[in-house]
């Protein structure tokens, strides 16, 4: 498998430069002209192979060869451009149709799980982490230094994840009646960190990617003590959770191939430059490839769920995504990070969720929510990640009023005021 993701990774520059248009390769250097040096005008005249006539000019068949050559290699170039308009009209396309092959790639997991068997724990771990690599690509340091100098929208979908999507989920599962079991199920995929499918979704809404994983990353550590405590306060259940375990995933699967990728960017533009048309397409197909198998492993329970559960499942998320956009805007955020923490907030972990449910849940109907998450999450992420897609931001000149109303994060004075101690 190492093998075989070299070998891509060497291919795809090739590709990307074979297909590139024009204007996008390098542009051709003139060398400065010498002395001793032909004029282009006189290289024929200089050259021993070539016949010339009494006069000293090429015959006419040496220059209509010349000519037809030169014709050639303008086809060749037109030909590349063409291949690659092509190539990106079509992954454009097949961006856009992210939602459908969500759908597509789930039915078949309901219908043949053996289809995907073959997609084990490893390859779902690369599976993610080819996920984050795309993404990463995509980034500078420079991101994430803007972001994390103004936490604000962190601190507010950290909010919406660990406040209002379990008391929402809470409310939907009594008010559709759960039995106990499924109200427990009900209440754990709403009190799990954010899935790592959000930040393709937030690419693809043209979202801010850099705040998305980061907020990923900040839900993700949350669940270390958020989903015990909100497990333990809404249930009366205590959920044990392998914090060190949570802790090395992240960074196996998130935080490390999110660097790579933008050391990659920072020290091999051109390279990046090369590849960064296939990222859309790699994201999208490892995001289908996970969905797929995490449907396969719970096919059984997700087919013998009712609409009783269906239904309310589904609305935890898109109810959750809608207030997750809303609830922003209205408190002054922008556009952009509304749009991302709607995806943010809408997208759950729910294999992991599924994970918890079968080591620490007794009864076994607990795990089948998570089982049906896995659905509605991918499907509702993707779905209104492509409407943004098509719905323009428009950038407004900055209000200057919002640093005063939304000022940088100052520890200092912020543990001054929490100490009741007398600021400047």
């Amino acid at each position: 498998m190492r093998i075989q993701a070299v070998a891509a990774l060497a291919v795809l520059p090739a590709l990307g430069g074979a297909f590139a248009p024009s204007s996008l390769r390098a542009p051709h250097v003139a060398r400065p002209s010498s002395p001793f040096a032909p004029s282009s005008s006189d290289v024929r005249s200089f050259s021993p192979l070539a016949p010339t006539s009494a006069n000293g000019a090429a015959p006419e068949s040496t220059a209509t060869a010349v000519s037809a050559a030169a014709g050639a290699a303008e086809e060749e170039v037109s030909l590349g451009s063409k291949i690659f308009k092509a190539y990106t009209a079509t992954a454009d396309v097949a961006t856009t149709l992210f939602p459908l092959w969500t759908v597509i790639c789930s039915g078949i997991a309901l219908k043949n799980p053996s289809a995907f068997s073959w997609f084990t724990t490893e390859y779902f771990t690369a599976g993610l982490a080819a996920l984050m690599l795309s993404m990463g690509i995509t980034l500078k340091p420079s991101d994430f230094v803007k972001v994390g100098a103004r936490p604000n929208a962190v601190v507010m979908q950290f909010s919406l994840c660990y406040l209002m999507m379990p008391l929402l989920a809470f409310g939907l599962g009594k008010a559709f009646a759960l039995d106990p079991a499924l109200l427990a199920g009900m209440v754990l995929v709403g009190s799990i960190n954010g899935g790592q499918a959000s930040n393709l979704c937030t690419y693809i809404a043209r979202g801010n990617v850099a705040l998305s994983v980061l907020m990923t990353t900040a839900t993700t550590l949350g669940a270390i003590f958020m989903t015990p405590l909100l497990c333990k306060g809404l249930l009366g259940a205590v959920v044990p959770v392998d914090a060190a375990g949570i802790a090395k995933s992240t960074i196996q699967v998130v935080l490390a191939p999110i660097a790579i990728g933008m050391l990659t960017n920072k020290y091999f533009p051109k390279f990046v430059e090369k590849i960064l048309p296939f990222a859309p397409v790699v994201g999208v197909v490892s995001t289908c490839l996970l969905v797929a198998s995490a449907v396969a492993q719970v096919a059984e329970p997700i087919l013998a769920a009712g609409l009783g559960l269906q239904i309310p499942v589904l609305l935890l998320h898109l109810v959750g995504g809608l207030i997750g956009y809303a609830l922003p805007r209205k408190t002054g955020f922008g556009e952009t990070a509304s749009r991302t923490m709607a995806i943010e907030t809408s997208m759950k972990s729910s294999a992991f969720g599924f994970l918890l449910a079968k080591l620490h849940f007794g009864d076994y109907a607990a795990r089948v929510p998570s089982a049906v998450s896995v659905v509605w999450m991918a499907l509702t992420g993707s779905t209104l990640a492509v409407i943004w897609r098509y719905i323009e931001v428009e950038y407004t000149k900055f209000d200057r009023s919002l640093v005063e109303k939304y000022p940088p994060f100052n520890f200092g004075k912020f543990f001054k005021k929490i100490t009741l101690q007398k600021t400047d």
